[in-house]
């Protein structure tokens, strides 16, 4: 079995009964019978205190996902996915403004209580301080690129003002 994320040309030779996972942020190549041993592998990075045991470039949240797509020193860029019927949560961030483009779909976005509607190939500047809120009212999944920048960018940087996942 071979797997790839990428858009890249695989190929196996001469070999057999073997699994092959490669993703952006890993590449996993194992014997069929020993996929369960990745366990054991994270688990020895994390008795390193290795960060690549954890860190992974989508994360799930309850909304959809996100994927880390590119980190610089003062710009981070992430692709948003909003399944339908979801929205993010009333937030704002001190450290960092984000520009929201739409891929597909269409966005709800809510600056200070104002709500406007984003279509493919628009997008909107949120600067730092602002309240915001991204929501897909649609039936098909919202896909937005983010563009943060500022000096910083951890997920700590959120302050909440509605959450309807009661983080």
């Amino acid at each position: 079995m071979v797997y790839s994320e990428g858009n890249k040309a695989i190929a196996m030779i001469g070999m057999s009964d073997v699994v092959v996972v490669d993703q952006k942020d890993a590449l996993r190549v194992c014997h069929k019978d020993q996929t369960q041993k990745v366990r054991d592998v994270v688990g020895t990075l994390r008795e390193r205190g290795d960060s690549k045991a954890d860190y992974h470039l989508t994360k799930y949240r309850p909304w959809g996902s996100y994927t880390i797509l590119e980190v610089g020193e003062f710009y981070k860029v992430k692709r948003l996915m909003v399944m339908p019927g979801k929205r993010l949560s009333y937030q704002l961030h001190y450290h960092r403004n984000e520009h929201w483009i739409v891929v597909s779909g269409a966005a709800v976005v809510t600056i200070d209580g104002e709500e406007k509607l984003v279509r493919v190939g628009e997008s909107i500047y949120i600067q730092a301080g602002q309240k915001h809120r991204l929501a897909n009212r649609g039936k098909l999944t919202l896909e937005v690129i983010e563009i943060q920048n500022g000096a910083y960018f951890g997920e700590d940087d959120i302050v909440r003002f509605e959450d309807d996942y009661m983080r």
